[in-house]
């Protein structure tokens, strides 16, 4: 509801929100449109959509990959083994050529 104020050019009120919200068929308990109001004023609704869009917002990434330092010593540790040994192998070939 924030978000379609803001886009709308709409002040972002906490009555406004709820509005949209029951306009919706949707409900909400009755605290959240006044929190959320209060923070857009003070943090800005601009800077609130800029935090959520940065960089590094790949949260799931590491769980499903296991890329992280975690993840290779989960795989055995010798995820960085194999990338070494790969590198070796295409080394050789360009040798050879």
């Amino acid at each position: 509801a924030a978000l379609i104020l803001h886009d709308d050019g709409a002040d972002v009120t906490a009555q406004g929100m709820a509005n949209l919200i029951k306009a919706a068929g949707c409900s909400v308990e009755a605290y959240w449109p006044m929190l959320m109001a209060k923070m857009i004023g003070s943090v800005g609704m601009d800077a609130l959509v800029k935090m959520g869009s940065g960089a590094g917002g790949g949260g799931a990434a590491p769980a499903a990959g296991g890329a992280t330092m975690g993840g290779a010593a989960a795989a055995g540790g010798d995820a960085g083994a194999s990338k070494e040994e790969k590198k070796k192998v295409e080394e050789e070939e360009e040798e050879k050529e």
